[in-house]
């Protein structure tokens, strides 16, 4: 059962104006049975579900609403509200208990100093730079950052799967933005980590164009946009963390944390990165509603009858 918690919930929907103007899509046993010690679902106490301006976070914000509900507690939604300079306050004050968040830049928010990249030292550090009252679930394996791509023909002409496969192959040539250039995971960064060398063209908004018509070779796309399933890429493993790892991670009010665990955490470990991609593609190409979306992904992956 909860805790008491008497707090007020503040209107957070003024804060989503502009919301339309995300990308298109509006957008054995029962795992999630209810826990007698736990998470019965009996108390009448609302756990809020927030999520980002951005259709992907309310996708994942959504399978986290159902889920709940399917386990019997009940839920309120709380979306596009906005970025962290709107919800973490809310969050932090008790107005929204549960929001899909990032481990590198949710980090890197309150440890702007931090110098951790890979996955588990991102989630380590993670732990001990939030308030008090907030804590994280598991971490999903579903990354949304920085990653390099080849095509699906590169990868298999070349036998290659992590960045470090790249090193000793000549003539390749790395696309993104302009700042790419000089940043630290850019070609100064795969010389020094992984022994890979590089010259650098700045793509911009055609990045993924460049790799598939092959003015490019290497492009920097985030891990989950939908086109690394739609155009058929390859995102390369970074076993070194040359970028900051950002997995999905479910950020929750500490009161609560134990009550939600077991269903939440069951859900993390079911998303996969390739399961995350495919998740956006039904937003964004099939144009199917976060509802529709999280519906149909807990069916096929156990969560629901």
């Amino acid at each position: 059962m909860f805790a008491a918690r008497n707090k007020g919930r503040l209107a957070l929907g003024a804060v989503a104006v502009g919301a339309s103007l995300a990308l298109a899509g509006c957008a054995s046993g029962d795992p999630l049975a209810p826990d007698s010690e736990g998470g019965s679902g009996e108390s009448n106490e609302t756990i809020v579900v927030g999520s980002q301006a951005y259709y992907s976070n309310e996708i994942i914000a959504e399978i986290y609403a159902q889920a709940l509900e399917n386990a019997g507690f009940d839920v309120e939604r709380e979306f596009q509200i906005g970025q962290r300079d709107a919800y973490l306050p809310a969050l932090e004050n008790g107005e929204v208990d549960l929001f899909p968040e990032y481990t590198g830049n949710l980090l890197q928010f309150y440890d702007a100093e931090t110098t951790a990249t890979t996955s588990d030292e991102v989630y380590a550090e993670l732990a001990d730079a939030l308030p008090e009252n907030l804590t994280v679930l598991d971490q999903s394996p579903a990354t949304d950052q920085d990653s390099y791509n080849v095509t699906a023909d590169f990868a298999e002409e070349n036998d290659v799967e992590s960045i470090a496969d790249l090193a000793g192959i000549e003539g390749l040539t790395l696309g993104g933005n302009a700042e790419l250039a000089e940043r630290p995971y850019g070609p100064s960064g795969l010389e020094s980590v992984y022994g890979v060398t590089v010259d650098f063209q700045a793509t911009g908004d055609t990045t993924v164009e460049a790799l598939t018509e092959g003015t490019i070779e290497i492009a920097n796309v985030y891990s989950a946009d939908p086109r690394i399933q739609t155009q058929d890429l390859v995102t390369l493993d970074d076993p070194e963390g040359l970028f900051l790892a950002s997995n999905v991670v479910p950020l929750v009010n500490a009161e609560i944390a134990d009550d939600i665990a077991d269903v939440i955490n069951e859900v993390s470990a079911a998303l996969t990165p390739e399961g995350l991609v495919a998740l956006n593609v039904q937003s964004t190409e099939d144009e199917l509603s976060s509802e529709d979306i999280a519906t149909q992904w807990l069916e096929e992956n156990g969560f629901s009858e």
